[in-house]
């Protein structure tokens, strides 16, 4: 398999997962202001929409988008990072992967492009009551869907570091914190990180 990426993008939730799965993959770091891959070629060659992730597996099909790659990673340990297809507890599990998606990854994307006072207020409040729902959660077991940790863990942890990048607080949310530092250290996670730092 091979994983295209951009350092601190959302494509390191799937790395993660690669890394917790013990799957092999070669990473391939894109430059998503120019879409140029490390050999100088034309990375909408490999992806039209241009962002990343992208996974292109051995027999060469291509899939994209965060949550499927989550699951299809998950699926090749079963039972390791994600319940077994069809169960209630997966379907648990994909309502967590859509609510980060669409809620919680999709609430970030107004920071990184210079909103206005207001604009970046109103995202702030947006945010801050998604992170609320979390943190009671969080308050009740130690990963988002139980006592396991599971690829929902990889996509919050990515998300919700971008905290960091755009300097927002999220001290108000006291499980969310502890959590994230408990994510941090978790052998995979410190080893993806460190892959994409070292990658040229």
């Amino acid at each position: 398999m091979k994983l295209y990426f951009s350092p601190g993008a959302c494509s390191l939730a799937p790395h993660i997962a690669l890394v917790e799965a013990g799957l092999p993959a070669e990473i391939v770091k894109v430059d998503l202001r120019t879409h140029k891959l490390p050999d100088g070629s034309d990375y909408y060659a490999v992806s039209p929409n241009g962002y990343v992730p992208v996974l292109v597996l051995d027999d060469g099909t291509t899939m994209t988008e965060v949550a499927v790659l989550l699951q299809y990673i998950a699926d090749r340990k079963p039972g390791t990072l994600a319940p077994a297809s069809g169960t209630m507890p997966r379907y648990k599990l994909m309502e967590w992967l859509n609510f980060i998606a669409t809620e919680v990854h999709k609430g970030w994307s107004p920071l990184w492009h210079q909103p206005s006072d207001d604009a970046k207020k109103a995202t702030l409040d947006k945010l801050h009551k998604r992170y609320a729902f979390i943190d009671a959660q969080l308050a009740k077991t130690p990963f988002l869907t139980g006592d396991e940790f599971t690829i929902a863990d990889a996509y919050l942890y990515t998300v919700t570091n971008w905290g960091h990048f755009l300097k927002v607080d999220l001290s108000a949310h006291p499980h969310v914190v502890a959590y994230m530092q408990k994510i941090a250290e978790r052998p995979a996670v410190k080893a993806a990180i460190a892959a994409e730092r070292g990658a040229k």
